[in-house]
């Protein structure tokens, strides 16, 4: 067994292997970029090796670094975690050519399957069903347009190296299938240093579900059932649950053998995934094998029992698996939300900054429930624009899917971070959505079910009365605390009023005290709480149900965030609360006199000159941000007065690129 390894990777996923390394005594190296120098992954390392600037091309995309990073610290092998150079075969072959063990598949089975034209003939070979595309190159955006004309709209346009949602865009017309191509194009560029680009049929009302893999290299090759992976949002994964709602043991048994069929063909080892299309029938299409460690992987390893990054690495030192297919069963159900540094109230534009406050839930093992987090990051850290936005994986497991999905819930609830934002009230969102609880699922589901944005979960009178009782309590207790002194307490010579008024979500109710809680209009809330002024979270029993809200205060009440949604939970005095109908509301005309910067990022390019007349809808600029190409467009028809930003600025939020006449 190897001593020591190294990391070719960062964030959570650099901290996976560590914890995994380290619980079987091998000693870990970290390496870092300028952004990264204090990142989480370089403090848990045993060592770290720096290995150049912020962008990944000048650091973790470089070969030859973290070859000399193995040479300077004398590890005897490397784990590439995925993205980066995870599936390049290049840096397969260069370690092996210095004797470094690649934890991972050997370069013949990368490069067979890590391309995904390649892999898809291959596919059809062994017997694979595919979907129907064109898996030539294709040079330019007219020849892009002739092709998905010839397949049939709507297609999917994909970079041949790409993953994560990376390259890929969906075009239903000429227009979209132009400008697609040119956009996954650039992102195919910029992500993985290869611009190759190909076209396949989209498929309607499909749910994306992938099969695991894992080999040696002695010819085994186990399959360790399925993930359901159709809640996406831009192809980027959003939630993953293990196994899938959707498949019946038979579909299951005929993808996993098709899977193992199609690994064996390629002499596939180590941990590798085999993903599939299923549409409503349940037949089921190949679309690519990603020839590594996949971002959910925790589902699977929950419901399995099995540490997939122990068994890579046990496979890199050329150990037999001890597992035979009769051996893998499935227990429980595993439900992950991805914790993305992204807004979904500014239509999940990129977040960067610092994290004042990085609260994740208490891990935990018990009643049946399982809670992990698999980060990256740590309270004080920074959040960069260099990279993926991922802050964290947050994974659940119980004994049925709808246990799994309520112990998110909690945890989502009990999870705090502030100083950017975040998407945990989204994901919050889809747990308490009723076709997420009915397993209702497509890749389409948020676009069908958020079709105008999201603006938070619905807020039911249940839980409008619940908080609106629990904001009354903490304004009375912060209250009562400021008629202290120091020693002495004053509150019997002076005792704030305890009818009050309360104004949530438009809302308004007469509260008061009660022997068991308080009375909202008249009728009695059973409450019951803990929380006292400064604390972050407060938890509560509200008529028998157990609520848990982040807290953050407001100059008239508080701000409680769970289930899904922020509320303000204003608490007035009978007075102030008549006298605000006196209060001319303030509106925001806000200004349509410029294109604003809506994220951090780098400008890629810029559409149009001084003097340009352009249509709504037209594009003005293109801004790179966390490795992910965001068009910028006009909201109506604007004549250019000036443009104040060129390709290769580096922008922050609210910079003004464009003025308009």
């Amino acid at each position: 067994m190897f001593k020591k390894i190294l990391i070719a990777n960062r964030g959570e996923i650099a901290c996976r292997v560590i914890r995994t390394a380290r619980a079987m005594g091998i000693q870990t190296v970290a390496v870092y970029s300028d952004a990264d120098s204090l990142a989480l992954h370089v403090r848990e390392a045993d060592e770290a090796v720096h290995i150049g600037g912020a962008p990944a091309s000048e650091s973790y995309l470089v070969i030859e670094k973290i070859i000399d990073a193995v040479k300077q610290t004398g590890a005897e092998a490397v784990h590439p975690g995925y993205g980066f150079l995870s599936e390049n075969r290049a840096f397969a072959e260069a370690l092996d050519a210095e004797g470094i063990a690649f934890i991972g598949p050997p370069a013949g089975a990368i490069e067979a399957m890590g391309d995904k034209i390649t892999s898809k003939k291959l596919a059809a070979e062994a017997g694979v069903t595919t979907v129907p595309g064109y898996m030539g190159l294709i040079e330019d955006a007219d020849e892009a347009v002739k092709i998905a004309g010839d397949i049939g709209y709507p297609v999917m346009i994909k970079a041949s190296a790409g993953g994560g949602g990376k390259g890929m865009r969906v075009a239903w017309n000429d227009e979209e299938a132009r400008e697609g191509f040119q956009s996954s194009k650039n992102e195919a560029a910029s992500s993985f240093g290869d611009d190759r680009i190909f076209i396949e049929k989209f498929i309607t009302q499909p749910r994306h579900i992938e099969i695991q893999v894992l080999g040696d290299k002695h010819g085994n090759v186990l399959y360790l059932g399925e993930r359901e992976c159709s809640i996406q949002r831009r192809n980027q994964k959003v939630i993953e649950e293990a196994p899938s709602p959707f498949l019946d043991a038979k579909t299951r048994k005929a993808m996993g053998e098709q899977s193992v069929a199609l690994s064996q063909a390629v002499d596939y080892c180590s941990a590798g995934t085999v993903e599939f299309i299923v549409d409503g029938d349940r037949n089921f299409y190949f679309l690519e094998m990603n020839t590594r460690l996949q971002v959910e992987h925790p589902v699977t390893e929950l419901i399995t029992g099995i540490d997939l990054v122990e068994q890579m690495i046990k496979v890199a030192a050329g150990e037999k698996l001890k597992l035979k297919q009769k051996d893998v069963k499935l227990t429980g159900w595993a439900m992950e939300s991805r914790i993305y540094a992204e807004d979904p109230y500014r239509g999940f534009l990129p977040s960067t900054g610092r994290l004042s406050y990085y609260r994740p839930p208490q891990e935990k093992v018990a009643d049946g429930i399982t809670v992990r987090n698999d980060t990256g990051v740590y309270e004080g850290g920074e959040i960069s624009l260099f990279y993926d936005p991922m802050i964290a994986k947050l994974i659940t497991h119980g004994p049925d899917r709808l246990s799994a999905v309520d112990a998110m819930s909690d945890a989502l609830d009990g999870f705090r971070i502030d100083g950017i934002r975040h998407n945990i009230d989204f994901v919050g969102a889809i747990m308490g959505h009723q076709r997420f609880r009915d397993g209702n699922l497509t890749t389409a589901f948020i676009d069908e079910e958020y079709p105008e944005g999201f603006d938070g979960a619905p807020l039911d009178d249940t839980r409008q009365k619940a908080l609106a009782a629990l904001g009354y309590v903490m304004m009375r207790k912060r209250l009562l605390r400021a008629t202290q002194t120091s020693h002495v307490l004053t509150s019997h010579e002076y005792d704030p009023a305890s009818e009050m008024m309360v104004d949530i979500g438009g809302a308004v109710m007469r509260v008061d005290e009660a022997k068991t809680g308080v009375t909202l209009d008249g009728q009695v809330v059973a409450l019951a709480t803990d929380w006292q002024p400064g604390d972050l979270f407060a938890h509560a029993e509200v008529d028998g149900e157990t609520i848990c809200v982040t807290v953050e205060r407001l100059a008239e009440g508080y701000r409680l965030t769970g289930r899904g949604r922020a509320v303000e939970v204003k608490v007035r005095s009978l007075l102030a609360q008549e006298l605000m109908q006196h209060v001319p509301e303030v509106v925001d005309d806000g200004s349509d006199m410029a294109l604003i910067c809506p994220m951090p990022g780098v400008v890629m390019s810029v559409a149009v000159a001084e003097g340009n007349v352009v249509k709504a809808g037209q594009p003005l600029a293109v801004v790179e941000a966390m490795k992910m190409e965001n068009i910028l467009r006009a909201e109506k028809d604007v004549t250019i007065a000036k443009v104040l930003c060129a390709e290769g600025d580096k922008l922050a939020v609210d910079d003004i690129m464009i003025e308009f006449e």
